[in-house]
């Protein structure tokens, strides 16, 4: 049963660079009994989980169920573990350019993983390594971490680990507070099927990933 949020036992100062010990154990903890949380990343604050056990992340959110989750990563490495062996050179150039950072990158999926992503496409996976100290030493940890951004559906995002408190009201198991977060979320890209398309707009112009690749 997950607890309500309070500031007395939801927030976390997870701020530097490692982050502290032990809110990342408290988080790796949450996460490893199945609990969501709310994590800084190097865009808005994100609600993550294990992405093999999702329900909370949907529920908390509000978010459709047919609206498939990303990804966030600890490395290069974990990523490609999650996607098919036939990954294009494109993939490969926008990895090295814009990792780690704020681009999401859908590809096609490796088969047989035990994920539940939500959406009705499990053939493709959207991955992202962030350029922020929390999410990676957690997916480091506990590997991959299905995310969202941190507000209920069809809300902006609050900047501070205390309004994201306020505005879900309940259900994550912590709020990890590295202190503000104002970017924009991250622009995401479709690398399916030998081409580029543009998903999202977000916070690396779509016209420099475009690009970087000569396109």
């Amino acid at each position: 049963m997950t607890r309500s949020l309070s500031p007395q036992d939801a927030l976390v100062d997870a701020a530097g660079d490692p982050p502290p010990r032990a809110a990342v154990a408290r988080a790796v903890e949450a996460l490893r009994a199945g609990r969501p949380l709310v994590i800084p990343t190097d865009t808005v604050y994100g609600l993550a989980g294990d992405p093999r056990r999702t329900a909370g992340l949907f529920a908390i959110k509000g978010r459709p169920l047919d609206v498939a989750l990303p990804v966030l990563v600890a490395d290069v490495d974990q990523a490609l573990a999650l996607a098919a062996d036939d990954l294009s050179p494109l993939v490969h150039r926008l990895m090295a350019r814009w990792w780690p950072g704020g681009l999401t990158l859908v590809v096609a999926r490796r088969r047989g993983l035990d994920l539940d992503l939500g959406g009705a496409d499990d053939a493709t996976i959207g991955m992202r390594l962030p350029a922020h100290p929390v999410p990676v030493a957690l997916a480091r940890s506990t590997g991959a971490l299905a995310v969202t951004s941190a507000n209920r559906h069809g809300r902006a995002t609050p900047a501070t680990a205390a309004e994201v408190a306020a505005q879900l009201g309940h259900g994550a198991a912590l709020v990890l507070d590295g202190g503000p977060c104002q970017g924009r979320a991250s622009t995401v890209v479709s690398c399916l099927d030998g081409e580029l398309r543009v998903l999202r707009e977000g916070t690396i112009p779509s016209v420099d990933v475009l690009a970087s690749i000569g396109a």
